[in-house]
């Protein structure tokens, strides 16, 4: 077991948005988290990270799986998208919490920074200024950066957020293959077709019945059948 959260309470500017949550991800796993907007998933990911508090409950981590060995994703923002820097140094950026006192980059992060550009298949464009990307190459090269934060678990909000639909499946396709690799992935998503379709867990946020198992069991829970039910009206 990576990750285990026990009657998880979770608040947002003193409102309560998230009540006695319990779920458990193990390595290798696929976890989708779906549900309404304000249904708490970015509170969810910040406790995940360590940058919440728990109002109650507890989330505990495997042994040697810190906070700061969780590679993550975050929503781009547009100043995000105008960094202007190139893609070697965005990814090699993900290595600076490995640094230690030292903030200089050693022959090992650079070699990690290359396996993680070349995996992803933007190698080529490791002297490309980031800002001069297309949105898809630059989620690309931000999915490179957190592997080089960490390569055994990764946390995705709305990894495709802003992306049009061939870069959206592209973008998917290579999470797909992060995860056959080992890696456990941990998204958010608003794309409940591809959560049941790739994901092998899903977590379904809800105000009072939340629902967290195998992406089968959640095919046959009032959860997935009333929020499909809602979408197709």
């Amino acid at each position: 077991m990576q990750l285990r959260c026990k009657n998880l309470t979770l608040s947002y500017e003193g409102k309560r948005v998230l009540s006695n949550l319990s779920f458990a991800v193990s390595k290798g796993d696929y976890l989708c988290i779906v549900g309404e907007n304000g249904s708490g998933k970015s509170t969810l990911i910040k406790a995940l990270l360590g940058l919440k508090k728990p109002a109650e409950g507890t989330i505990e981590l495997a042994e040697g799986l810190k906070h700061t060995k969780i590679g993550y994703l975050p929503q781009q923002t547009p100043a995000q998208k105008d960094f202007p820097a190139s893609v070697s140094e965005v990814v090699l950026s993900g290595c600076l919490n490995s640094c230690g006192l030292f903030p200089f980059y050693r022959k090992s992060h650079k070699q990690k920074a290359a396996r993680a550009m070349n995996s992803l298949g933007i190698y080529h464009l490791k002297n490309a200024c980031y800002r001069n990307l297309s949105g898809g190459q630059q989620q690309r090269v931000l999915l490179c950066r957190a592997l080089c934060a960490a390569e055994e678990m990764l946390l995705l909000d709305e990894p495709v957020t802003g992306l049009d639909p061939v870069a959206s499946q592209e973008m998917y396709a290579v999470i797909r293959d992060v995860n056959k690799r080992g890696t456990t992935i941990i998204m958010v998503s608003h794309d409940i077709a591809h959560a049941i379709k790739n994901a092998s867990h899903i977590l379904h946020l809800t105000e009072s019945d939340s629902f967290f198992g195998k992406t089968e069991a959640y095919l046959q829970s009032a959860q997935f059948k009333n929020f499909w039910e809602g979408k197709i009206r």
